[in-house]
């Protein structure tokens, strides 16, 4: 399964990261009054929302194969992209109609990249065992 994944990078991780982040940065950019409601707490939006960008993130970074540090330290460097762009988004909303920056919807977002950062280390760990 691993090698498949690493043979079909392009169509599995990277294009359906690209799309999520675009995806998210466009949901995060729409006024408040124009967001749709799901009745849960915005903390587990944003949790969900950053758990699932550092798991496509981190599986981008360790399936790649040009960058060989990149790879070896991709949860680190997972972490830090994600949590500066959480930041970054938080810092964006400010100038948004109906948003808000709330130090603590970063630490939703943070909380939720690490949780996809040890979701994605565990199964590749998982699919790299087995690929033997």
């Amino acid at each position: 399964m691993y090698r498949y994944l690493e043979r079909n990078r392009i169509a599995l991780i990277y294009w359906p990261l690209g799309i999520y982040w675009a995806t998210l940065l466009v949901l995060t950019s729409l006024p408040g009054h124009d967001l749709p409601n799901f009745n849960v707490s915005d903390k587990l939006e944003h949790f969900l929302a950053f758990c699932v960008l550092a798991t496509l993130l981190g599986l981008s970074l360790f399936v790649q194969g040009k960058y060989l540090k990149l790879k070896k330290y991709s949860s680190s460097v997972t972490l830090l992209i994600v949590g500066i762009y959480a930041a970054l988004d938080e810092l964006h909303q400010l100038f948004i109609p109906g948003r808000y920056c709330e130090f603590l919807d970063w630490i939703a977002d943070f909380t939720g990249a690490l949780a996809g950062i040890i979701i994605i280390t565990l199964v590749l760990k998982y699919l790299v065992s087995r690929q033997f």
